[in-house]
């Protein structure tokens, strides 16, 4: 008798024999990559099911053929999203990869400040962090702004945070970590922007009230662009996300993103992305930071 394929990834020790097959794991491959753009290659097999064992238990199913079934079908997007959330990677701490943030200091809120005063911007700033996953970046990216230009300046600021997972977005809006996360936070933002837990929220620290004011929060799937927020942007901010992409979602992902910026804006990538591949036309102007459109000096 011939077997349905060759392997099998078995479920970690203790949950019981529920095997993934090779067939199973490409349709969840395709199904996945429909859904988000993320590519999972061979190699992530045994991910999914560490990943994807307790939810399929969870829902009471036999099998993962039998989740299958139950997440590709029509009427069931709400299990589709908690499929995603559970594949998706939401790793990221404060002011991650310094050098971009220099960039904004050293050059980028410079400009900003030049161009207002000779009337060719407007005094409001819009920044996008795509994959925000549990808020590091964004709450980082509203310090960094409001250091250099805070309410009483006239300037207005407003950051979007959004991602594909509803759990990271939840941990986003509380605005709520361990305290051990403050040591990546230069200090005189530290002291101006967070809260230091006190009772039951000792060890932990809090966005405080201005860096709330000028974050929202959105569940955004960078996969289907038709639900993506509306531009321009002066800043989007892309980084470790689209390396989990397919070579088509990576590409048309990119496009999204530099349509969405303004004339002369900035898209910032991972240390480990580009814009290879992509037909849009960007000038490089630091490592992994492009400009849209324009060629301001």
């Amino acid at each position: 008798m011939r077997t349905a394929t060759s392997s099998a990834v078995p479920i970690a020790p203790g949950i019981g024999p529920l095997p993934l097959t090779d067939r199973e794991f490409s349709l969840f491959q395709a199904l996945v990559e429909q859904e988000a753009g993320i590519h999972l290659g061979p190699t992530k097999q045994a991910l999914l099911v560490g990943r994807l064992s307790r939810r399929v238990r969870a829902m009471g199913l036999p099998s993962f053929g039998s989740y299958y079934r139950l997440v590709s079908s029509r009427g069931n997007e709400a299990e589709r999203i908690r499929m995603l959330d559970c594949l998706c990677t939401n790793e990221t701490h404060f002011f991650r990869e310094p050098e971009h943030f220099n960039f904004l200091r050293q050059r980028v809120f410079p400009e900003w400040t030049r161009r207002a005063a000779q009337g060719l911007m407007e005094r409001r700033v819009r920044v996008w962090s795509a994959g925000c996953s549990t808020g590091e970046e964004p709450y980082s990216l509203a310090m960094a702004l409001l250091s250099h230009f805070p309410p009483d300046s006239g300037w207005d600021v407003e950051v979007l945070a959004t991602d594909l997972s509803t759990w990271a977005l939840e941990r986003a809006r509380q605005g709520l970590w361990p305290l051990e996360k403050a040591a990546s936070i230069p200090s005189p933002l530290l002291r101006a922007f967070m809260l230091k837990g006190v009772r039951s929220q000792e060890g932990l620290m809090k966005a405080g009230p201005e860096l709330r004011s000028v974050l929202r929060f959105a569940r955004v799937n960078l996969n289907d662009e038709r639900g993506w927020p509306p531009g321009p942007f002066e800043l989007v901010f892309c980084r470790n996300v689209l390396i989990y992409f397919g070579a088509e979602s990576r590409a048309q992902a990119l496009s999204g993103l530099l349509h969405r910026l303004q004339p002369t804006g900035y898209l910032f990538l991972g240390h480990a992305e580009s814009l290879t591949g992509s037909a849009e036309t960007a000038r490089c102007v630091a490592p992994n930071i492009y400009r849209a459109r324009g060629d301001l000096t």
